[in-house]
């Protein structure tokens, strides 16, 4: 059987195949990202019957034929983790975790397998030799325990030999990046490993039933380093993110083919491991702010967890004639379309004011509800006038000044109840149909900014 080699020109971006080299990819319209692949290609014995009528092996369903029940899942005793999976890990799937170098992705899988004593754990490492993961194992609290088995391998095809003879019930694999097949002349890390490898990997995994959990490397624009293609092979995709200065480590789900890609674990990075955090609220609220002016208290939701945090504005007189705007954590194109708001329906002046905005923690939040103390931190701060303590605010705002309404206005009412605040502010339209007698905190129906203002200003 002769082997066919042919070079082509792949695209890191999307994965789109070239014959030739070019400068812009006519797929996804990015520029200097294509690159060789010499690609080798075995001669089929029988082309003709590899797509004839006998070889087909299924057949179409009806709809209604097809069984809906739900995956099984393991639980991977992390509640973080658990969550942001969709309720656990489902048997036969394939899970990529990505992040920044050093930010705790290994330690994330590690702890976990660690907990896991009733399964048989293969933890495939092409990065760390077996005394740096026991050295890292030690650093964390856990039971000893003989299912976990450790190999420090590259090639693909040695790693399919461990698996065959260890029959384990789940597999790591630290880091894609690193692994290659020598069925392929290239380099590991390249594109055409990095697609083959995984490719491969996915195959067992459904073929087995068998769970496996790929880390990958990000690149400098923070995605997933390696071809397009391999976020699309793999039926879950977690970035770990966080300020290496911060010591809050956040788990979201960019792509869930088993659950809601809107879901966020929190972490505490420490010394022994990544601690959970259970209420992220009082974490992300520094507690004593009095006498200080630009702090105002959002009430914000992610997936379906609320969550209480701390919007910080700075304005300034505009030092060097260009007035700067600046956003750690929001928007930046949000905010300068708030600024609008306040100029144009409120009649605050900040065109020749430097603007300063920051979500503390080092938190990144896309909820719209939190517009409303985004506002009132800006003007807090514009006015040197602080607000008053115990006082929060949840509201998304329009581009006439109205305060729109938001969605799961109870459990944000409830998330400032329990943490103590005494006054909310919420939109006008969210208090229909509320039930108000039960509730200790004092809620502001607002309908516009202004009134937003003269409650908190006078």
């Amino acid at each position: 059987m002769a082997a066919k080699e042919k070079t082509v020109y792949v695209c890191t971006n999307c994965g789109q195949e070239s014959p030739k080299w070019a400068g812009k990819c006519p797929a996804c319209g990015q520029w200097n990202t294509f690159v060789e692949e010499v690609q080798r290609k075995e001669t089929p014995v029988a082309k003709h019957t590899a797509h004839g009528i006998e070889s087909v092996r299924t057949k179409p369903l009806r709809l209604r034929e097809v069984l809906g029940s739900e995956d099984p899942r393991i639980n991977l005793g992390d509640d973080e983790l658990n969550r942001v999976l969709g309720g656990g890990l489902v048997q036969g799937s394939l899970t990529l975790i990505g992040g920044e170098p050093g930010i705790g992705k290994s330690t994330l899988v590690l702890q976990t397998v660690l907990r896991l004593d009733r399964l048989k754990v293969l933890y495939v490492s092409g990065e760390e030799s077996t005394r740096q993961l026991k050295l890292r194992a030690d650093r964390i609290p856990h039971s000893e325990s003989d299912n976990l088995l450790i190999a420090c391998e590259t090639s693909l095809e040695e790693i399919f030999t461990h698996i065959k003879n260890t029959a384990p019930d789940l597999v790591i694999i630290d880091s894609i990046q690193t692994i290659s097949t020598e069925s392929i002349d290239s380099s590991p890390g390249s594109i055409v490993q990095v697609r083959e490898c995984s490719a491969a990997i996915l195959k067992f995994a459904k073929e087995t039933g068998t769970p496996v959990i790929l880390i990958g490397h990000i690149n400098k624009e923070g995605s997933i380093a390696g071809p397009k293609v391999l976020e699309h092979i793999v039926d879950t995709v977690l970035q770990f993110e966080g300020d290496q200065h911060y010591m809050y480590r956040i788990l979201r789900s960019i792509k869930n083919r088993f659950g809601s890609t809107a879901e966020l674990g929190i972490y505490e990075m420490r010394q022994d491991g990544l601690r959970q955090v259970s209420n992220p609220s009082e974490l992300l609220l520094s507690q004593d702010y009095e006498g200080m002016s630009g702090v105002a208290i959002a009430g914000a939701i992610e997936g379906i967890r609320p969550f209480l945090i701390e919007v910080q504005a700075l304005v300034s007189t505009a030092a060097y004639g260009m007035p700067q705007r600046s956003a750690t954590g929001f928007d930046i194109r949000r905010m300068n379309m708030l600024l609008a708001v306040l100029e144009k329906r409120v009649g605050f002046k900040l065109g020749q004011k430097d603007v300063f905005l920051n979500i503390a923690g080092g938190l990144r939040v896309n909820d719209p509800a939190i517009d409303l103390a985004v506002i009132s931190a800006i003007l807090s701060s514009n006015m040197d006038t602080e607000i008053e303590q115990g006082t929060c605010m949840t509201g998304e705002v329009g581009l006439s000044g109205e305060i729109r309404p938001v969605n799961r206005i109870e459990q944000r009412i409830g998330e400032a109840e329990k943490l103590g605040f005494t006054r909310m502010l919420v939109p006008k339209h969210n208090l229909q149909g509320l039930d108000r007698k039960k509730l200790k905190i004092g809620l502001v129906p607002v309908r516009k900014v202004e009134e937003a203002f003269r409650e908190l200003f006078g």
